[in-house]
């Protein structure tokens, strides 16, 4: 059985490496606090891999998954998107709903 925690897993495929310091720090100063506080997510991390160096996952959570659900489809996310698209459009993400079934 889960926990009830949800949430919203975004990889980001940040392909020029020129764009990556740009990128890093955008998303340090204004990315990740503006979408911590339009989406009311409880906490929000960010994380680059170590295995591939062009990907970047930020990870917000959420109460639960009706609350995740919510958020997806409220004008706050599609205004995130935009101010993404209109920093970064060359760089491709996806975004995956996930729900913590253990913790140990």
């Amino acid at each position: 059985m889960g926990t009830g925690k949800a949430y919203l897993l975004v990889r980001a495929h940040v392909a020029n490496r020129s764009d990556r310091p740009k990128f890093d720090q955008w998303y340090h100063v204004h990315h990740l606090p503006y979408a911590k506080e339009k989406l009311k997510a409880e906490s929000g991390w960010r994380f680059w891999s170590r295995s591939d160096p062009s990907i970047h996952y930020a990870l917000y959570q959420f109460d639960s998954m009706e609350v995740l659900h919510e958020r997806m489809d409220s004008p706050q996310l599609k205004s995130l998107l935009v101010d993404f698209d209109l920093a970064f459009p060359q760089v491709t993400r996806t975004r995956e709903l996930i729900e913590m079934m253990q913790e140990v």
